[in-house]
Formats: C-alpha cells, sequence, structure tokens
C-alpha cells in the first residue's frame, strides 16, 4: 500500500548555468542545435508554440512533474521561477485536462519567466497568446484541471521523451523545443559552430543554382543499377 505523498515537493540547490553561457544559444535554430548534438535532444513534435510568431526562446530549465489532472505543480514552479527561466512541466502526456491556462500564463510573464514548456495541454488559447510568453503545449483543451496535488518541482524530469533537469539549457523557436545537457553546453557550442558553416556553404550552393550534393554524386555513382527492357 502507497504511503499518501506530500502535495508539493520542492527540490532546491540545482546548479544553475552561467548567463553568459546561456545568452550564447539565443538565436539559435533548433534544427541546427539537434545536429550538433548527433540528431538528438527534441522533444515529441507535437509539442509546438501556442503562437508560432511568438515562440523563440532560451533560458535555463526549472523542472516540475505534474500529476495528471493536476496543477499543484505549476503553481509550484510559480512560485520557485527567478526571473529568465523556463518552465519545464512533464504530465505524462495527459489529455484529459488542460496543464496551464491564460492566467497563470499572465503571472509567469509578470514573474519574468521566459517560456513555459509542457507534453500536456493547455487552455485559453487566445488568453495566452495575448499574454504574449512563449507557451509550447502537445494541444489545447477547454477541460480544467483541480489543485489536490501531488506535485513536485525542480527533480529530474522526461518531457517529450526528453530527460530534463533543472539547470539544462532550453532553447524554442517554431519547430520545437530542445534540450541542451548544461555539461555539454560548451561542447553543443562548438559543434554548433560546425554546423552553421556547414548549413551557410549548403545555402548559398541551392542559391547558385545547385541541384544535388557531392554525397548525393558519390551514392549515384556507386549504386547498383538495373536496366529493364
Amino acid at each position: 500500500m502507497l504511503d499518501d505523498p506530500p502535495l508539493l515537493t520542492i527540490h532546491r540547490g540545482h546548479p544553475r548555468p552561467d548567463p553568459g553561457l546561456v545568452e550564447r544559444f539565443r538565436g539559435a535554430q533548433t534544427s541546427h542545435l539537434v545536429d550538433a548534438m548527433d540528431g538528438r535532444g527534441a522533444m515529441d513534435w507535437q509539442i509546438k508554440p501556442m503562437d508560432p510568431a511568438n515562440a523563440a526562446f532560451v533560458g535555463p530549465a526549472l523542472t516540475a512533474f505534474a500529476y495528471p489532472a493536476d496543477v499543484v505543480a505549476v503553481l509550484g514552479a510559480l512560485g520557485e521561477a527567478a526571473a529568465g527561466d523556463v518552465i519545464v512541466v512533464a504530465n505524462d502526456g495527459y489529455r484529459g485536462t488542460a496543464v496551464i491556462g491564460d492566467l497563470v500564463a499572465g503571472m509567469m510573464r509578470n514573474r519574468g519567466v521566459a517560456a513555459f514548456v509542457t507534453d500536456g495541454l493547455g487552455r485559453d488559447r487566445a488568453g495566452i497568446v495575448a499574454a504574449g510568453m512563449p507557451l509550447f503545449a502537445a494541444g489545447i483543451v477547454p477541460t480544467s484541471p483541480a489543485n489536490n496535488g501531488p506535485g513536485v518541482v525542480g527533480a529530474p524530469i522526461v518531457c517529450g521523451g526528453v530527460a530534463v533537469r533543472s539547470g539544462d539549457i532550453i532553447v524554442g523557436d517554431a519547430d520545437g523545443v530542445v534540450v541542451v545537457p548544461q555539461e555539454r553546453a560548451l561542447a553543443v557550442l562548438a559543434n554548433l559552430d560546425r554546423v552553421r558553416t556547414a548549413e551557410a556553404r549548403a545555402v548559398a550552393a541551392v542559391e547558385a543554382g545547385a541541384t544535388e550534393t557531392e554525397k548525393v554524386r558519390r551514392l549515384i555513382a556507386a549504386a547498383t543499377v538495373v536496366e529493364r527492357g
């Protein structure tokens, strides 16, 4: 028999990345970041911005786990968040009720939260967009949740199929959300520079009229050709 857990558990004291390090990721394209991490780091494709025109953000994660149909953890994260944090809430991908609505989104904006990300759902989309804070969710539903708990803030979570710890660097744009583990940040930045350079060369080649890459040419040259007729 399980013991009843506390309504809210808060884990504090996680290491925070240097603000200057976080800023170096500002404006990074999520697809470039994924390439810089060997194809990893992107949350599930369903997690998308409520307002694609207001989707770009970067900041250190403050994690939370909200039990399905409950938002005590979201309220706890609101109380714990520092200006510039990205609140990342795992909800086991629950689709029965919302995880966040426009009023809480507005309070997060007032607190200086950089963005909110969840594998659950939102509600009151028009109000969320009007609040002006980048907010990513797996969809919208009008059903409200309970406030009974339990909930956990600050502990490691898995959101959208990606492990997230408080202090990891979270980057979002209209394509989705990427998690950069804090301890890998410098290595990812170095790889990101190489990815951007290669991408710029490829874009220039296409704009100059290229119809294939060197890799395509090698593949065709090495292919086994079967003639018919």
